[in-house]
């Protein structure tokens, strides 16, 4: 199995089948338009930029799970990542990542590549583990998706060959993306 065998809605409301970006390296991102997180839209503009001739597309889900930080419609995400941030790699309907109603695109995905904790070292680590442990004690267990902006490196083939967390800027991917480019 391959993230090829799942469907997706885009923001359009199209439906379309994941096998589209076949013969693609991919970051998947699960995000949202009021996070402390958001300024990574301008980071994930800037790497789809530097990659995209060279076969990098990054999938972006909006999803309301973390904090309610995605209110809006699919039409306002949109709008706001464009005017906002110049965001012009894909983005899909609003989505549950984590729980029960989780699109089975991110069960696959948290199943080939768990959650490693995070980098405590660094403040931004520090601060969401310390948050999570306070106040949102549950998500911290498993591999599911723990906030916003987690993303997800996957081979030209469909294989998820890595998971970097919320507080993992973009730009640090470069390396890993150009070994699949």
């Amino acid at each position: 199995m391959s993230i090829y065998s799942f469907d997706a809605e885009k923001i359009s409301g199209e439906k379309v089948s994941l096998e589209q970006y076949k013969g693609k390296a991919l970051v998947i991102v699960n995000t949202a338009s009021k996070c402390g997180f958001t300024p990574q839209y301008s980071d994930l503009q800037k790497v789809y930029e530097q990659y995209k001739e060279q076969g990098l597309e990054i999938l972006g889900f909006p999803s309301n799970q973390f904090g309610e930080q995605e209110p809006g419609t699919n039409s306002d995400v949109q709008s706001f990542c464009q005017l906002n941030y110049g965001v012009t790699f894909p983005l899909f309907a609003k989505t549950d990542v984590r729980g029960d109603d989780a699109h089975p695109l991110f069960r696959f995905l948290t199943e080939q590549a768990p959650f490693g904790g995070f980098n405590t070292g660094e403040p931004s680590g520090k601060m969401l583990d310390s948050f999570l442990r306070e106040k949102l004690p549950a998500f911290l267990e498993g591999d599911s998706i723990k906030w916003n902006f987690t993303k997800f490196l996957v081979d030209r083939e469909g294989n998820v060959v890595k998971r970097y967390e919320s507080t993992e800027e973009p730009l640090s991917m470069a390396a890993d993306i150009e070994k699949l480019l």
